[in-house]
């Protein structure tokens, strides 16, 4: 049953959009980035999007104060450019990001230097060498960064004095104050450090990964870039990698004493192979919080641990019969004697106070609908602000509940919106889109006011019309089995009903995912589904329905895939083409399906499911059987395969035999994720099925698929596999 019909411009039909256009940037949405709230509450800062300032504005106005910095007014060093900066506690110093480096998704090297406000001045950071997350103490008198594996201490009051923390770092063996792979890609973090509150300790995670077996994947000269040093003969990069079932990284917590320079481990019962994804420091200096998972990640547990006597107690435990959601610890927030942690132990995800000892003070939200951000508390009002899903989970909203407990939406329209509020809670930008209106930001006060809007995106709307555009319609339907499941079509402009239209549907269907939503990013490449709109000038109606396993209905939807990933999946996009079938619009004989990741995972999981409705299908860089994937996120959803053995049968290597439909199979060959391996052997199990398939592989290219004329590349390939098989 349909239930909203939305139309995107009510605008004159001008000119089909092109792959080049597509990628090429043209119907990407403006945004606002970069924004780093200031102390005193009243104002942000920003880098010019030259990258040559940065620029202070004021949070009620959203007008520019001055510049706090210019590469043209520095002294000392001379720079074209900037790549990101960091404010000390009181503002007086910047750190100043240059020739950043990428490592893996959330980790970089950089060239760093200290800015004096004041008299303009820019001293290097370092001159041992690029450094990675560099962090003031909270009285800025000290800066700590990590540099081969190892910490490093620079004061800033003895002449920028530098000083090593740690010797025992070793690639692909020691980490110190900062995360291996595994931890760094499932765990969503960067730096592993932090200092005390009274600035005289720092504590750091210490990873030992010397037991992790090592992954290699070969690299070739390529282009784009141009690696002239494999011209010859190709080379290869190696680093540890753990699969489910094998040895992950030892890891343990450090204190290191600033003034006497002793070096302490802290006393945490944690078993050999559990985790340890956050460590903070509270308010009280003599007490850090380390946040630890058992290995099946279903007891999430909030230690408070003593830096000198090291002595760790435990406060607050969280169990969960499958597995604990990253925001438990990802999203936690300290206060002077509280903390704010999200649970979603009554079915539904919610806020709830504790004290530092570990007493719930209360339950902060309740009701049947998920908290998707928790934004903060403002103690002198006791005011608590967050965004939720409450009355669609397609929506999201922006809302604050006061004293008394009075709930208050701050955020009137319908759609998408995400927030970032000032550090006194006063003001806050915020971000709003729809599914057929591109991002609108505007600057707010903490009644919902609206102050200044700073974006509109009112280049991109006059873009669109004079664009064909498809029509996007909501919808609903249910299973076979009972399952009432959310999707959304994109039509033809000129659709008639009296045509048989091919259909292709994207998914992801990950655990918690969502692609189903009332956002601008809707669509398989987002930039309010610009690719579809392409293929709508094509003649093919784009779907996607977000199965069981995905996120924004509560814990029970979310995790009844637990211990069988692909099953439920797989059977509902079966059942949507089923549904789609039925419309007296849709070519039943002509339907694809397409994802990217666990996307393309599910493609293939649907297309061997056992009901052959799929005329073809594209998966790009899937996983193909989950015991080539990493322990952290596998073993989240799937337990080991010790344990789980019948569960990691269900593959798609395993499913080989019963693919039905034409495939195209796309990979990258540089994958650090998601390793080639996964498209080699499920070829191999291909080949051995008989199955024809066609295949696509990307030289030196990671899991983005992207760099030089890459992407264009591979949806072109895409485009014509797609139009060959469905026409």
């Amino acid at each position: 049953m349909l239930f909203s019909c939305f139309m995107l411009l009510n605008a004159q039909a001008q000119k089909a959009p092109t792959l080049e256009e597509v990628f090429g940037g043209k119907f990407r949405a403006e945004g606002v980035y970069g924004w780093n709230p200031s102390q005193n509450g009243e104002s942000f800062t920003r880098t010019s999007p030259d990258g040559k300032r940065i620029v202070r504005y004021s949070f009620r106005t959203g007008e520019e104060m001055e510049t706090v910095f210019d590469v043209n007014t520095a002294r000392g060093v001379k720079l074209t450019g900037i790549d990101g900066y960091i404010m000390s506690p009181a503002e007086d110093n910047i750190l100043i990001q240059t020739e950043t480096k990428s490592i893996y998704r959330h980790s970089f090297t950089a060239v760093y230097y200290i800015y004096n406000v004041k008299n303009r001045t820019m001293t290097p950071l370092s001159e041992g060498g690029p450094q990675q997350v560099p962090l003031f103490s909270p009285d800025g008198n000290q800066i700590a960064f990590v540099r081969d594996n190892n910490l490093f201490l620079v004061k800033l009051l003895y002449d920028n004095a530098e000083s090593q923390v740690t010797k025992d770092g070793k690639y692909n063996e020691i980490l110190n104050g900062t995360p291996d792979w595994v931890n760094e890609e499932e765990f969503s973090y960067a730096r592993a450090f932090d200092f005390s509150a009274d600035s005289k300790m720092l504590a750091w995670i210490r990873f030992d990964e010397s037991k992790v077996p090592e992954f290699n994947f070969t690299m070739y000269k390529g282009a784009a870039p141009t690696h002239n040093e494999y011209d010859l003969y190709p080379g290869s990069y190696s680093y540890k990698y753990p699969v489910p079932g094998v040895d992950n990284a030892e890891v343990k917590v450090m204190t290191y004493d600033i003034q006497s320079r002793a070096t302490r481990t802290i006393d945490l019962p944690l078993e050999k192979d559990g985790y340890i994804p956050r460590i903070y420091f509270t308010k009280d200096a003599d007490k850090l919080a380390i946040m630890t998972l058992n290995r099946h990640q279903d007891r999430f547990d909030i230690y408070m641990a003593n830096p000198r006597t090291t002595v760790a107690k435990l406060v607050m435990r969280d169990e969960e019969p499958q597995y604990v959601d990253e925001s438990a610890y990802g999203d936690i927030v300290f206060y002077d004697n509280n903390f704010v942690v999200q649970s979603e132990k009554s079915g539904y995800n919610h806020l709830y106070l504790y004290n530092l000892n570990g007493q719930m003070i209360k339950q902060i939200t309740s009701g049947n609908w998920d908290v998707t951000a928790f934004y903060g508390w403002d103690q002198a009002t006791n005011t608590y602000y967050f965004a939720s899903n409450e009355g669609s989970p397609l929506r999201k909203n922006v809302y604050k509940i006061d004293a008394k407990g009075r709930k208050t939406r701050l955020t009137p329209k319908d759609g998408t919106n995400s927030a970032l509020f000032s550090a006194n809670m006063k003001y806050f930008l915020n971000n709003w889109s729809d599914a057929n209106t591109p991002n609108v930001y505007t600057i707010n006060d903490n009644t919902g006011k609206t102050l200044k809007t700073l974006v509109d995106n009112q280049k991109l709307k006059s873009i669109l019309a004079e664009t064909t555009i498809g029509t996007k319609e909501f919808f609903t339907f249910t299973t076979g089995e009972g399952v009432q499941l959310n999707g959304y079509m994109i039509k033809p402009a000129n659709f008639d009903p009296s045509k048989k239209y091919p259909v292709l549907m994207f998914q992801y269907s990950g655990p918690g995912s969502q692609k189903v939503v009332d956002s601008w990013s809707i669509g398989g490449q987002g930039n309010g589904g610009a690719w579809e709109n392409f293929l709508c000038s094509e003649g093919i109606i784009s779907v996607c329905v977000d199965g069981r396993g995905t996120g924004g209905r509560g814990s029970e939807f979310k995790k009844c895939t637990y211990l069988n990933l692909g099953v439920k999946e797989s059977k509902d996009q079966v059942e949507a083409a089923i549904y789609l079938g039925t419309l007296p619009y849709i070519d039943k004989n002509n339907i694809a399906i397409w994802g990217w990741s666990y996307g393309g995972f599910n493609t293939l999981m649907s297309m061997s499911e056992g009901r052959p409705v799929f005329k073809c299908g594209v998966a790009v860089a899937p996983p193909t059987s989950w015991r080539y994937y990493d322990t952290v996120y596998t073993e989240r959803f799937m337990r080991t395969p010790q344990e789980n053995n019948a569960g990691y049968d269900e593959s798609p290597i395993g499913r080989a035999s019963q693919l039905s439909g034409n495939l195209l199979l796309c990979h990258g060959l540089a994958d650090d994720n998601v390793h080639f391996r996964n498209a080699a052997e499920y070829s191999e199990a291909l080949v051995q099925a008989n199955k024809q398939f066609e295949m696509q592989y990307y030289v030196n290219r990671n899991h983005g698929i992207s760099g030089g004329n890459t992407r264009i590349h591979l949806f072109t390939r895409i485009n014509n596999f797609l139009l060959r098989n469905l026409k």
